[in-house]
Formats: structure tokens, C-alpha cells, sequence
């Protein structure tokens, strides 16, 4: 239970930031989501660093961990998971599941939404 209280609430910390920084930085003018974009770089730099500290002589706990890379990184961007999982392929050297995974992740992903996007229509 406590492991589920420390992602929920990292999520939301992330989420609000993710809102604020999208609301502060997209434009509506030029169509570009600069928001979106700083946001997924960010939480991609942020899950890097938590998740490099956390391996190196365990200096994150499990529940810092869950609470920073998990919670607050996956409510900031889903984006961060993706890449670092990806990260994790490439350093094991398995290329195949690293090119199933991110071409099928975008392929599917936006299948998915233009599905969603139809069905309410």
C-alpha cells in the first residue's frame, strides 16, 4: 500500500508540472507543442539521472525510486519510460526488441488514436 500511496503521489506532482509547463509554453499561434516536447525531454534527462542514482551504490531507496522515476517521472511524461526501456534494449544489445518496441510503440500508438477518434465520431 505504501508503495501505490508514493506513485500516486509523485504522479500528481508530475502531472500538475507537465499541465503548468504545457499551459505556459504551448502555443496556440504556431500549432507546435513546445510544452509537450520540454516536458518529454525533461522527464527523459529527470529519469535518466534518478534511475543512474539509484544503480550507482543503491543511493536511492526503492521508495525514492518509485516515488521520483515511476510517480513523478510517469506522471510528468510516459515518454521518460519509453525511452529509458529502450535504453535498457539497446545496452543488453537486443536490437530487435528495441525496433519491434519503438516502431510499434508509434505505429500502434497513433493507430490507437485515430481508432479512438473514429469510434466517438
Amino acid at each position: 500500500m505504501k508503495h501505490l500511496l508514493l506513485v500516486f503521489l509523485g504522479g500528481g506532482f508530475g502531472s500538475v508540472l507537465r499541465y503548468l509547463i504545457g499551459k505556459q509554453l504551448n502555443s496556440s499561434t504556431t500549432g507546435i507543442p513546445y510544452g509537450t516536447f520540454a516536458a518529454n525531454i525533461l522527464g527523459s534527462l529527470l529519469i535518466g539521472i534518478i534511475l543512474g542514482l539509484a544503480a550507482k551504490n543503491n543511493t536511492l531507496s526503492q521508495s525514492q525510486t518509485l516515488l521520483l522515476a515511476t510517480g513523478f517521472c510517469g506522471g510528468f511524461t510516459t515518454f521518460s519510460a519509453f525511452a529509458y526501456e529502450n535504453h535498457v534494449f539497446l545496452k543488453a544489445g537486443d536490437f530487435t526488441s528495441f525496433a519491434i518496441y519503438t516502431v510499434g510503440s508509434f505505429i500502434v500508438g497513433f493507430l490507437a488514436v485515430f481508432l479512438g477518434i473514429f469510434l466517438v465520431k
